[in-house]
């Protein structure tokens, strides 16, 4: 304790100024909001710079991991791409008949025209190249799963087309979206989020929710205003509705894993199991809805002005 008060009687003169320092940071980076949003652009550069390196070495470490992970998940994904009726199929050619009045020549063979490259994310087919929705594939770099509020980071940003508000969608099921982005890096809000709600529908009869999360167990989230009269059955899928426009319709969220009547409310209380293993998340894609801009647009004008709707 002696040697303690020691050091701090010796140094005193820099401990005063080092806080006296901190004090005024503080102060000129709360004092305006472009001022804070400039540090807050710049921590987020630098943090995304530490973690992209720190995951590169872990990554180096994991590799025999990962390729098992990648193999597994394109071997479930190639079994859902190809069921098992080949009827369905189409061949790898096509058969063009002789031209009228030619009868000696015999049918040539042509390949068809080429398709667009495909991902099935989350039961959900979408086109990489889709101008409506087109995906960006990005890393999970870090990622927090024991907060209230959870986040994770991205190693993709400005400079890849993500922005604030698109959503994150892996292969199994939703998982987030994006809160804030730099020139190379994003950090997205968690489905496990205190405030994140999505849009979502029970698929057997199209029944309108919203999904969240109540803040304790990562795997599973909550089911709202699914009215009493509606029948649940355990093992019902649940999918993006497609109303928020942030994510194409029909995308996985999870499953009805229990449903209990709250003798209070009118609404079921519904308990989903996610789709999504928020402690083995590896690889996303951040998913821009082009046409949503415009939709806004139509819904803003849709909307009555600001102080006359109490007047109508």
């Amino acid at each position: 304790m002696k040697n303690l008060l020691l050091f701090l009687a010796r140094f005193q003169g820099l401990l005063v100024f080092g806080v006296l320092e901190v004090i005024s940071l503080y102060l000129f980076v709360t004092s305006s909001s472009y001022q804070r949003a400039a540090f807050f652009n710049s921590a987020n550069a630098y943090a995304g710079v530490v973690l992209a390196r720190r995951t590169e070495v872990l990554d180096y470490f994991h590799l025999g991991a990962l390729n098992q992970q990648l193999l597994a998940e394109n071997a479930r994904l190639r079994q859902q791409l190809y069921p098992p009726d080949t009827s369905r199929r189409q061949a790898d050619s096509l058969a063009v008949p002789p031209a009228p009045g030619d009868t000696l020549r015999r049918p040539r063979y042509v390949r068809p025209a080429q398709r667009p490259d495909t991902l099935l994310l989350a039961q959900q087919r979408l086109a990489a190249r889709d101008p409506n929705y087109p995906l960006v594939p990005a890393r999970v770099i870090n990622n927090t799963l024991r907060s209230v509020d959870n986040y994770f980071t991205l190693n993709v940003g400005l400079a890849d087309g993500v922005r604030p508000g698109l959503g994150v969608l892996a292969a199994a099921g939703v998982v987030g979206r994006i809160k804030t982005a730099t020139d190379h890096y994003a950090t997205a809000t968690s489905l496990l989020h205190s405030k994140t709600s999505v849009s979502a529908k029970i698929k057997r009869d199209n029944t309108f929710g919203s999904v969240h999360w109540p803040g304790d167990d990562p795997t599973q989230a909550l089911l709202d205003d699914i009215p009493r009269q509606n029948k649940l059955v355990v093992g019902d899928t649940v999918v993006t509705s497609g109303y928020n426009a942030i994510f194409p319709e029909g995308v996985f969220i999870g499953t009805v894993a229990s449903f209990v009547k709250e003798p209070d409310k009118n609404f079921w209380t519904v308990h989903l199991r996610l789709g999504a293993d928020f402690s083995n998340l590896t690889y996303v894609y951040v998913v821009t809805n082009r046409t949503r801009p415009a939709r806004d647009t139509v819904e803003a004008r849709a909307l009555p002005p600001a102080g006359k709707e109490g007047r109508r």
